[in-house]
């Protein structure tokens, strides 16, 4: 990616230099051109007149203002063929898995969303085998959501689950801020389960410089897009942890003196999100970009700028909590929404799809009063103390992120916890489905 061509200009004289950015005073650059400074590759993040700003993506330390500094005639690309599935890269594309060099046609990341006019609105099921996902916030092709976590949940397991599972036909990696025994995990449960086939990954680590982390989610998508368009692929992008992109957005912006926003984060926040989120895409012709993102919280905070922002782009949340009763994590009824899932319930899953979910969480729901009752010390009715043994078997056998059934054994588990705790009218199910689907003979 770094080769210098022929009669290039050299330019040896920076006009500034900052702990990320240097500039100069040049003519004929592009916005997102790459440049070499004093050897170690660079990126145009600003035009002014004839004053250009680089980002140096291993940082400014150690070169002179006298560096030679040669612009390269083009942007950031990926070379795109069907050799990228099983494929381990780095945040510019070249490969860390002792595979031989990419191949495939060259190809500018960080293009433009599609065209609305070129979108279909989203209408197929993803399963992932996670109820908490497909049962009570069922995912669609084409839909953008993120996972809110805290950083001590084990996010990067769910999102390896999630790529095992998940019914599709390519599952791309975007590893942004990753320690090494993340990478190494993604990379051992990938490669035991024989599922290299399908995946590619683009990964950065916490040894590598905070400023690569820019380059994965294009990396990625312009991956997802090959698939998506040119072979018809339904693709499900994982994107893992956008808040650390997001900090590194403001290392960047932070240190050529822009004014910080809320949080210290950029101006340009949302901008830079939203042309992330957008590539989410279902196409007439059957292909399609899914993207699911990890969005780590910051001590809880929901109303941090990331969150905040991530919340008005996308499609809903979802949000992993752990449950201190099964001392397991899972995904919260409460909290988490798709906003699409009425686009598949009750037509490409079971009739009684819509009816079950919204009874379970209401009885589960009935279950967290009973169980804030019992910690005022007030008596529990009968009904309470069947809503607090129900939730614990609702939380064990469905909400818990290490259940992989099918959606048909979901509702069918969820039948059988009604029949096990509670009568026909407290479910308050249309009657032509209890008579369908209510179990003859519930377990008690």
């Amino acid at each position: 990616m770094t080769e210098k061509k022929a009669f290039q200009k050299v330019y040896t004289k920076l006009t500034r230099i900052t702990k990320a950015t240097c500039s100069v005073k040049a003519t004929g650059a592009g916005y997102d051109e790459l440049a070499l400074v004093n050897g170690r590759l660079a990126q145009v993040v600003k035009i002014i007149g004839d004053e250009v700003t680089l980002q140096i993506f291993s940082g400014t330390e150690g070169v002179p203002t006298n560096a030679e500094l040669i612009f390269l005639g083009r942007a950031p690309s990926l070379k795109v063929d069907d050799d990228l599935a099983g494929r381990f890269l780095n945040a510019y594309g070249e490969p860390i898995d002792g595979g031989p060099a990419l191949s495939g046609k060259d190809r500018e990341i960080g293009g433009p969303s599609v065209n609305p006019v070129r979108r279909m609105q989203p209408s197929q099921l993803i399963a992932t085998g996670i109820a908490g996902i497909d049962l009570n916030n069922t995912l669609v092709t084409g839909q953008k959501i993120p996972f809110f976590a805290d950083p001590d949940q084990p996010f990067n397991q769910v999102m390896a689950t999630v790529a095992l599972r998940a019914e599709a036909d390519k599952i791309i990696l975007g590893g942004m801020g990753l320690s090494n025994d993340d990478y190494l995990y993604y990379k051992n449960v990938f490669e035991n389960a024989g599922a290299l086939e399908r995946i590619i990954a683009f990964i950065n680590t916490t040894e590598n410089p905070p400023v690569e982390r820019l380059l994965v989610p294009d990396m990625t998508l312009t991956a997802a897009e090959y698939f998506a368009v040119e072979k018809r692929e339904k693709v499900l992008v994982l994107l893992t942890d956008m808040t650390l992109y997001a900090d590194a957005l403001a290392i960047v912006s932070n240190r050529m003196d822009q004014i910080p926003s809320k949080d210290n984060m950029p101006g340009s926040l949302y901008s830079d999100l939203a042309k992330i989120y957008e590539k989410a895409v279902q196409f007439p012709d059957g292909g399609s970009i899914t993207i699911i993102a990890v969005t780590s919280l910051s001590g809880g905070d929901i109303t941090h700028a990331i969150p905040d922002n991530t919340g008005y782009i996308t499609e809903g949340q979802l949000f992993l909590r752990r449950d201190t009763e099964i001392g397991k994590v899972i995904v919260d009824p409460f909290r988490s929404l798709s906003r699409l899932k009425q686009l598949v319930i009750g037509k490409q899953t079971r009739e009684d799809h819509s009816q079950v979910m919204n009874s379970a969480i209401r009885l589960y729901a009935d279950a967290a009063n009973a169980k804030t009752k019992l910690e005022n010390g007030f008596e529990l009715s009968d009904y309470d103390e069947r809503t607090l043994r129900y939730a614990r078997e609702y939380s064990e056998k469905l909400l818990a992120i290490d259940v992989n059934i099918d959606v048909n054994t979901m509702l069918d588990t969820c039948w059988m916890l009604f029949g096990k705790f509670f009568s026909k009218e407290e479910t308050a199910i249309k009657n032509d489905l209890v008579k369908k689907y209510w179990p003859e003979q519930p377990v008690k």
